[in-house]
């Protein structure tokens, strides 16, 4: 049984493993898993079964079936966002020496749905559960930087009524999807900054943000880049636990 599972996950990584190869001949998945032409026709007449393997009628070629795709969709669907990124922020915390805080965006603002305190006597607290409009703070710009263009602009509308602040936006937007971070200095409280990074699912879709909170004073140059750099890390990390394609 075991050695049945094997070969027949063998021959399912041979059909996933050419992004530039849709289908593959039987004979060509012989060659490649080493098994006889009979063995893997056996298996792969099990795996269609299943919905595992499908063949092109025309070609009698074969390709993976949708049946993976539905295993995949529901696995997403029951993905609790918090558990996965938990350890991640705790992690991050430890080594910021800050408070980490995971954001998702919903309708036209974000809402705070964890947060990791400081391990040290100072900490900026955010409210669990707090919404705060999409444009504002690294975490919130973060997430709409990563957004449809469509959905972003049709947000951002709304949100801000003057063209020359909503121009400024959408440059600061590109500048974040390019660097692949944000940092925002006193736009929710004085005297704190935030350093945000996206964190993104499947199909590439944005899921939500990584921050840190800290006071302003405490980030020179070097610091900054530090930080920037870990929440970078932690958010990638996050963005491949919840789904994110590499």
């Amino acid at each position: 049984m075991v050695q049945s599972i094997d070969r027949a996950m063998q021959i399912i990584n041979i059909l996933i493993s050419d992004d530039s190869k849709n289908s593959w001949a039987i004979s060509e998945i012989a060659n490649e898993t080493g098994l006889p032409l009979g063995s893997v026709h056996r298996i792969i007449s099990t795996l269609m079964k299943h919905g595992l393997v499908s063949q092109i009628p025309e070609t009698k070629r074969y390709k993976v079936g949708y049946t993976w795709m539905e295993i995949g969709l529901r696995s997403l669907e029951n993905i609790d966002f918090r558990e996965a990124t938990r350890p991640i922020m705790e992690q991050l915390a430890l080594e910021v020496k800050e408070s980490v805080y995971f954001s998702i965006p919903n309708g036209n603002f974000a809402i705070i749905i964890d947060r990791v305190d400081s391990p040290s006597s100072v900490r900026i607290i955010d409210n669990l559960g707090e919404r705060i409009p999409l444009h504002i703070g690294a975490a919130n710009k973060s997430m709409l930087a990563y957004m449809d263009d469509k959905k972003a602009n049709r947000i951002i509308n709304q949100l801000i009524d003057s063209e020359d602040d909503r121009l400024t936006l959408l440059q600061m937007l590109r500048e974040i999807r390019t660097n692949g971070f944000a940092v925002s200095y006193s736009e929710k409280t004085e005297g704190t900054a935030s350093i945000a990074a996206p964190v993104i699912g499947f199909n590439n879709k944005i899921i939500g943000s990584l921050y840190i909170n800290l006071l302003s004073h405490q980030i020179p140059d070097d610091r900054l880049s530090f930080l920037i750099e870990k929440v970078k890390n932690a958010a990638n990390e996050a963005s491949m636990r919840i789904g994110k394609t590499p």
